[in-house]
């Protein structure tokens, strides 16, 4: 399941959204919305980061051999299933025996024996080429790999393979639009991507499965846009049976990501306890030495009813206890943080010395809910009824 964004993303996401927003739109098909008159790109590489500030890296090639050439440079040749270890010395990568000057190093598989263009990189395999660079004082690799090669690690990491076709399709768009809107993201670091929760898990073609490479090549191209854009397609776990509004999470308003009821509500319930004294450390720790607590102020909650501590779904907006020194009062973001807490869809009690949290859902609440789209399919819905379900105002485009 969504392991990132997930329960333990923390910090600011910066959302961008520069068309005015639109009403929640009929699904469309992908395919009729690629008229004669558009032109279906190619489908693009993405540049994901494997490993940073590596003394020295092991590389092998899967299937056949391949190259390994710096830009303006030589190449030397690489024989299949060899291990070549790969340094940084004197001013040029050191490939085996092999001296080759330049500021990047690209080893790339060939593609024409069955079973190639794949590689190891210190023992993990993955699609595409490896691009490696001397940077922060050792070497950065990056994978080159075609979109849609990447989804077949990212979506069975996401999403499990035993669900609903069509819930699992979805997901492969939503994915494909997420990345595809994240180019970039790690620019200053010399990639796109990250392998971690931050953007999407990637651990390579040991993650790959037969379900989800189908909904990935039955999905094709397609991504979900606004304004002529891919979105950032967030998701969650479990939304507890309304989504959430963007600005009420992340503090910025994005038209795609407006709150959308699931049926049926108060899914994964869960409960967590915890002690008077260990709320007062938490909060101290964190500045808000507010002695001992005396009491809690929040609404009760409702899914789907607005209180001016809570938002349009019923999560926590804001929260406040008060102590014997002062009173904190903090965002059910920064509560969620604090306590690690599933979800901020939630109550709390105080009695005698202990404080009881009870909520549904798991996750931050924005976009796709994962369960909730695969209740949807269950019942017969498509990924775009899915997709449209959740993304207000996006449009299903086949991009390549």
């Amino acid at each position: 399941m969504r392991r990132f964004l997930l329960a333990a993303l923390v910090g600011t996401l910066v959302l961008l959204a520069t068309a005015p927003a639109m009403a929640r739109q009929a699904p469309v098909s992908a395919k009729a919305a690629v008229t004669g008159g558009q032109s279906v790109k190619q489908e693009p590489d993405l540049r994901v980061g494997l490993a940073v500030k590596q003394g020295s890296v092991t590389v092998s090639l899967i299937g056949g051999k391949g190259t390994a050439r710096t830009a303006g440079g030589k190449g030397a040749s690489l024989a299949a299933g060899q291990s070549y270890d790969v340094r940084w010395q004197n001013g040029a990568f050191l490939v085996g025996r092999e001296k080759l000057r330049g500021e990047v190093l690209t080893v790339r598989p060939s593609t024409k024996a069955d079973g190639a263009g794949e590689f190891t990189l210190n023992g993990r395999r993955y699609r595409g080429a490896l691009e490696l660079r001397h940077k922060g004082g050792g070497l950065t690799a990056v994978n080159v790999v075609p979109v849609d090669g990447y989804l077949r690690s990212v979506v069975p990491e996401e999403m499990p393979v035993d669900w609903p076709a069509e819930a699992i399709k979805a997901q492969s768009v939503a994915a494909r639009s997420f990345a595809l809107a994240s180019r970039g993201r790690h620019a200053s670091e010399g990639y796109d991507l990250c392998t971690t929760t931050h953007c999407q898990l990637y651990t390579g073609t040991t993650a790959e499965k037969s379900a989800s490479n189908a909904a990935i090549k039955a999905t094709r191209g397609e991504v979900l846009t606004y304004g002529g854009k891919p979105i950032e397609a967030l998701f969650h776990t479990d939304s507890g049976g309304m989504t959430e509004n963007s600005e009420d999470v992340w503090g910025s308003h994005v038209p795609y990501l407006r709150a959308a009821k699931d049926t049926p509500a108060k899914t994964m319930p869960w409960t967590k306890t915890i002690s008077r004294a260990d709320l007062e450390r938490k909060l101290a720790a964190k500045g808000h030495d507010i002695g001992k607590v005396r009491s809690i102020a929040l609404s009760p909650l409702a899914i789907g009813r607005a209180a001016k501590d809570r938002t349009a779904s019923g999560r926590v907006k804001t929260m406040t206890v008060k102590g014997t020194k002062g009173t904190a009062t903090l965002s059910g973001t920064t509560w969620r943080s604090l306590l690690g807490l599933k979800s901020t869809l939630f109550d709390a009690k105080l009695a005698k010395d202990m404080v009881t949290f009870t909520g549904y859902g798991s996750g931050h609440g924005l976009g796709i809910s994962q369960w909730g789209a695969e209740r949807m399919a269950t019942r017969g819905a498509s990924y775009a009824d899915i997709l449209h379900h959740y993304y207000t105002g996006t449009k299903l485009q086949q991009l390549y």
